[in-house]
């Protein structure tokens, strides 16, 4: 028995005047009542009952010790009562962390129409290129692209992230459109060092064939904006995120090619710091979350607008 169920059982029998009542209470037998008061006593170095075959009452310091204990055991209670509230209600601060690209064009827009239903939650967003630690960093959730190692940390898929080749109108004018993935080896690539196998584009065909095509070019980075902005230069060919693309593809800066062939997807995923015990502002936004990346779900990603009041008349 702990320190608090050994407080609980003495504060029981003061109460009750009886180890028998007080164990039948608790759900325990009388000799563990006596043998676990008992034990409190030698840690105490105190008397805390006069035992009479009547009953047990308390001496003068059983009784100062239950009014200290009785406290102790209400503040614990209240504060059992303030977790078990915030476990339940969407309130608090909600810390998320996402990749920079991802984070800024894709998490932002969505979690601020998330604020606009759930006006209780302060949330917190961390973007950043590197792995994150979430018990460490103390966030509550991340969203992170392709497979997960195992771990002992809670996840939910969200969905997938598809990625397409592009080139500028200009790039195309002057180098001609690539019919096939082997063509691809023979023009200037912008390659992102972080996905995609780097300098190694592999596509699947529309009769399931693959083809891996080894790349090179003007331009290596890890980071997604320096290749869109390349690509719209018209400085060679590179392979993006569709949300990355996006706009680049609807005002015409960039044009999409070998639309018959597909690039490997990513795998989404919410990622939590445990399965168990999930608070439900956690619960709740991966579950809105899972609602997001359905169809072409990049098409639809805007920042809400501003909620404004009807003029007073």
């Amino acid at each position: 028995m702990d320190t608090l169920d050994g407080l609980r059982l003495f504060v029981r029998v003061v109460e009750t005047g009886s180890f028998s009542k007080a164990s039948l209470h608790l759900g325990i037998t009388q000799p563990t009542a006596t043998k676990q008061v008992a034990a409190l006593e030698a840690r105490l170095k105190a008397r805390l009952f006069h035992r009479s075959t009547r009953g047990v009452t308390p001496t003068e310091v059983g009784a100062l010790y239950y009014d200290k204990c009785k406290r102790v055991l209400r503040e614990m209670d209240e504060a059992d009562d303030v977790a078990a509230l915030l476990q339940s209600r969407l309130q608090g601060t909600l810390r998320i962390n996402a990749s920079v690209a991802f984070g800024r064009r894709v998490v932002t827009p969505l979690v601020l129409r998330f604020m606009q239903a759930h006006p209780g939650l302060q949330l917190e967003l961390a973007f950043e290129d590197r792995y994150v630690n979430l018990v460490e960093a103390g966030v509550d959730v991340a969203l992170r692209m392709g497979r997960l190692a195992d771990s002992s940390l809670g996840a939910r898929w969200l969905g997938l992230n598809p990625w397409v080749l592009v080139a500028a109108p200009a790039w195309l004018a002057e180098h001609g459109q690539p019919r096939e993935p082997a063509e691809l080896s023979r023009h200037p690539a912008l390659v992102y060092s972080t996905v995609q196998g780097d300098e190694r584009w592999h596509f699947s065909g529309p009769d399931g064939q693959s083809q891996a095509v080894a790349v090179r070019g003007p331009l290596r980075s890890n980071n997604l904006s320096a290749i869109l902005a390349a690509a719209r230069a018209g400085m060679g060919l590179a392979v993006l995120p569709r949300y990355v693309a996006h706009d680049a593809l609807a005002q015409g800066l960039l044009r999409p090619l070998l639309e018959r062939w597909t690039l490997p997807a990513q795998e989404m995923h919410a990622v939590y710091p445990s399965p168990r015990h999930v608070p439900a502002k956690v619960t709740a936004l991966v579950n809105w979350l899972q609602g997001q990346f359905e169809g072409e779900w990049w098409r639809e990603l805007s920042l809400p607008r501003p909620q404004v009041s009807p003029a007073s008349p």
